[in-house]
């Protein structure tokens, strides 16, 4: 969709990334790491000091005693983190959960480790799970399971009460959680994120997987880690050593300066978020639109049944040519055959968000005068 996008001039509000700089520090650091270096290989599993960066800021908000030397691989972005996670846990001919809708990798993560993905939905509005059905799913005895919290790209944040279930199933069942954070610090009030691994019990089944794209609006970067019991990150570095060998080595030094940033800078990517959530969903709201409010990341789930689309892919594209906003289709996300959602982010400029809404108000109009010929 980004692709398509640019082809046709449409504001981009399909692929989640972000069109403001990074903080200006870390843009900073970046400019004396490529005078200063290093410029060669770093250790394979990160840098020293991005892990003892990395390991004071995880601990500082989730409370976690967490060793850079025993818990904690760098990895080439959140996507290889998942691979590592997913290759470290799973055998071939192992089962593993994942909620549907998910973030597109997820099924292919299980099926290149050469597992059986076991999809559970979660339903509309509120993207909340079947306790029955989830139990009948870990009564497969899968090896892991996968949770995007927040997640996208539902936008949802999982109660504890949700996570608490999920971890006594773990339990019981002996399962891995492998866990998708990279919108921690995204959440919107009254809502809270809970990491996964500090539930009673469960640090040493989870494989926290995250990354700094999001956080430090550096999704180019490719900065992502794994953090988990040193037997798990035993073999998760020989994993990754052979997967990407390492992480660029001067991001990694620049980066340092991102992850010693005060609370300030986190509450103010919380405001900042918050308003361009309020602003976009006005616009949503105002298009006469039905969506599901999302309570963390910064995606948004649109409903368009009511324009009589053959598919969610010809809408995107129809859309993206004739409206001028592109949107990811809804289709992409879920296992089940679900063609009446898309999915937009407000990862942008107020002023890029305010130029999409308006283009939105015509939607309805403009699919009138195609005749739903879509």
């Amino acid at each position: 969709m980004t692709r398509v996008a640019n082809s046709c001039d449409a504001i981009n509000l399909s692929q989640g990334f972000p069109d403001f700089d990074p903080p200006e520090a870390l843009l900073q650091a970046a400019e004396r790491a490529a005078r200063k270096g290093p410029h060669q290989y770093a250790v394979t599993w990160g840098a020293p000091d991005f892990r003892a960066a990395l390991a004071r800021k995880h601990a500082r908000f989730s409370g976690l005693a967490v060793d850079p030397e025993q818990h904690i691989v760098v990895t080439c972005g959140s996507t290889e983190a998942m691979m590592v996670a997913m290759m470290t846990a799973c055998n071939p001919g192992d089962k593993v959960i994942v909620f549907s809708p998910f973030y597109e990798n997820y099924g292919a993560d299980a099926i290149l480790s050469g597992a059986e993905p076991i999809y559970v939905p979660l339903r509309p509005p509120d993207f909340s799970f079947d306790p029955a059905e989830l139990r009948r799913a870990f009564e497969q005895k899968p090896k892991a399971l996968v949770l995007c919290n927040p997640s996208n790209p539902s936008g949802k944040v999982f109660t504890r009460d949700e996570l608490l279930s999920i971890a006594a199933l773990a339990e019981e069942f002996d399962t891995f959680v492998i866990t998708d954070e990279v919108y921690e610090h995204i959440v919107y009030e009254p809502n809270r994120h809970i990491y996964f691994a500090t539930l009673p019990g469960m640090f040493d089944r989870t494989i926290t997987c995250s990354s700094l794209s999001k956080t430090y609006s550096i999704t180019g970067w490719r900065l992502g880690y794994v953090i988990a019991s040193p037997a798990v990150i035993d073999s998760a570095r020989k994993v990754h050593d052979f997967l990407t060998v390492g992480a660029a080595a001067p991001l990694q030094a620049a980066a340092v300066t991102a992850l010693q940033l005060p609370d300030t800078y986190y509450e103010q990517l919380r405001t900042g978020y918050t308003e361009k959530r309020a602003a976009f969903l006005d616009f949503l709201s105002a298009a006469e639109l039905t969506y599901t409010r999302p309570e963390g990341a910064y995606y948004v789930m649109v409903d368009i049944s009511e324009f009589g689309a053959r598919s969610d892919l010809e809408f995107c594209e129809w859309m993206a040519k004739v409206v001028g906003v592109a949107a990811v289709p809804g289709s992409s996300f879920f296992h089940e055959n679900v063609q009446h959602l898309v999915r937009f982010h407000f990862a942008k400029r107020m002023e890029t968000l305010a130029a999409a809404g308006e283009r939105l108000l015509a939607l309805k109009k403009k699919a009138r005068a195609a005749s739903c010929g879509l």
